[in-house]
């Protein structure tokens, strides 16, 4: 283990403990606990209301064969592993903000260190390795140009930016061009996709390695990477395809890589069935060009979309591609594809969902930037001067992010400790049960591990469910006047209990007042809970 440390210098070893500490920041700013209570950071209020039922459904409920708990009976068709793990951290005793965050923490420390590592193996150079870390956690997004329209230059310009509590551009969400997804919000909102990219980075350095020391890789570790590569559409399906995607590219760019590569490839299309066939798919692959550029093809809406969002990154990428070597480009063009299938083909409902392509080709694509910026420290004393107002420049995004998380408020969520129904709903109702909800957002069933019929329509829809029908049939329910005929599509349907209270999302017709028994009511919230077992014998 004191040889392993030996590997590091001094330098290296307080980046880590410098990585370590921010990252374990990063995300107990965002989502933590206090008194009973869950305290969630408002940027993560909306997504966490899609994962924390998950982890619940596993923690205090029973999911398994596994369902997506905000839109049961059927199949779930969400990369579910990392919020399994969290679940069961919380199982055994774990609480749910430790049991979430250091498997968060230590997900994004590895996908930073495994970024310097890359930049430092591929490039030979520390200083390319730590430069892609910073452009990493900084984006250089152009969406400094939306802030100073409503923070114009000033004495008190520092000030409006460490106190800055709005991101400037959120696109496609505020109607702007820059997107929402550069800045570190997209990991302390979806926790499950920080490992994965790391996994994808550590191994392009396996093959990297195997590649320069000309040392050919071991049956075990092929075996290992092929089995971690064929589970990784349980922690995250599109990474899996990007993945795939690269190991492709390199086996036709790296014929010495081609038979470890090949088993790979074999060993993870073998044991990705089971995801494949019986887990389902969000939706049918569509052409699509530009992502979020536009509707229309128009090739200079195209180039205006990513020089806002890439940056001055646009232009230093290609450059870093040049200047580099014949076997860093064949790595460039192991990952272009990413950018090339995400401005051509829709793989969800929603085309927004593509982002996790761009994110993975910055990641290495920000390596070569950073080759080209210490290729153009080093030519002289005028490129020297020319450095660090490029270095603001492509960072500047970035820092006005960061202190929009930083400056994050907490929205506080009663949990079972401190709200009367989610505790009776734990202790008197089977893990499996599904709740007829009647609100959307953070149910208290939910949050008891139960599963709620029709959950926010945003988060199935986007997974390809059909929630048109859905919703339909639970007003339907709701608005049902004939007992027999609710009793009917509620035991169809699998549903155990109903859930009315009011001012709720959806209105209960009086009927479940009147002919339904009612196993839990609290007149400060004005919930009411009916047995659908009890009522429709």
């Amino acid at each position: 283990m004191l040889n392993r440390f030996k590997l590091l210098s001094p330098l290296e070893i307080i980046l880590v403990i410098s990585l370590s500490v921010f990252s374990f920041w990063l995300m107990f700013s965002t989502f933590s606990y206090e008194n009973g209570s869950m305290l969630i950071g408002s940027r993560a209020w909306s997504d966490f209301a899609g994962h924390i039922p998950l982890i619940r459904s596993f923690s205090f409920g029973s999911n398994f064969p596994p369902e997506y708990p905000i839109f049961p009976g059927e199949p779930i068709r969400y990369h579910f592993l990392f919020y399994l793990m969290v679940g069961m951290l919380e199982k055994i005793g774990l609480r749910i903000d430790f049991a979430l965050n250091i498997l968060s923490s230590l997900s994004f420390f590895l996908l930073i260190f495994s970024i310097y590592l890359l930049g430092k193996i591929l490039f030979k150079s520390k200083a390319v390795g730590f430069l892609g870390s910073v452009f990493f956690l900084f984006n250089g997004s152009f969406s400094f140009l939306e802030f100073f329209k409503t923070h114009p230059f000033s004495p008190n310009f520092l000030n409006q930016i460490f106190s800055n509590t709005a991101f400037p551009s959120f696109g496609p969400y505020d109607g702007k061009v820059v997107s929402a997804f550069w800045n570190l919000n997209i990991y302390t909102n979806q926790r499950h996709f920080a490992l994965p990219l790391a996994f994808f980075i550590i191994l392009l350095l396996i093959v990297i390695k195997s590649e320069i020391y000309k040392k050919k890789m071991s049956e075990y570790l092929i075996l290992l990477f092929g089995i971690i590569l064929g589970i990784l559409p349980f922690f995250h399906s599109g990474v899996f395809i990007m993945i795939g995607l690269s190991l492709i590219s390199l086996f036709i760019l790296l014929p010495k890589e081609r038979k470890p590569i090949l088993f790979m490839l074999l060993i993870a299309g073998l044991l990705s069935l089971p995801r494949i066939i019986f887990l389902g798919q969000a939706s049918a692959v569509q052409f699509h060009f530009g992502y979020l550029a536009q509707n229309q093809p128009n090739l200079f809406l195209f180039l205006n979309y990513w020089l806002l969002n890439f940056g001055l990154f646009l232009i230093l990428i290609p450059v870093g591609f040049i200047l580099s070597s014949k076997f860093q480009k064949k790595i460039f063009l192991s990952v272009f594809p990413l950018f090339l299938i995400g401005n051509l083909f829709q793989f969800s409902p929603e085309i927004a969902g593509n982002h996790k392509f761009f994110n993975a080709f910055l990641i290495i694509a920000n390596l070569y930037a950073a080759f080209a910026m210490i290729k153009l420290w080093r030519i002289n004393l005028i490129t020297k001067t020319i450095f660090p107002i490029m270095f603001v420049f492509l960072i500047f995004s970035g820092v006005i992010d960061f202190f929009v998380i930083k400056n994050d408020s907490f929205i506080k969520l009663s949990d079972y400790k401190q709200n009367e129904e989610i505790a009776w709903i734990m202790k008197n109702t089977a893990k499996n049960s599904v709740f007829l909800n009647s609100s959307y957002l953070y149910d208290p069933a939910s949050l008891a591990g139960r599963k709620i019929f029709f959950g926010w329509p945003y988060f199935s829809w986007s997974m390809g469910y059909d929630t048109d029908k859905r919703g339909k049939l639970v007003e339907k329910i709701f608005q049902e006047n004939n007992k027999s005929e609710a009793c009917k599509l509620l035991l169809e349907n699998s549903i155990s209990y109903i859930e009315t209270k009011e001012n709720a999302d959806f209105f209960a017709s009086p009927l479940y007042q009147t002919a339904f028994i009612p196993v839990y009511s609290n007149p400060i919230t004005s919930s009411n809970i009916f047995d659908v077992k009890k009522s429709c014998k």
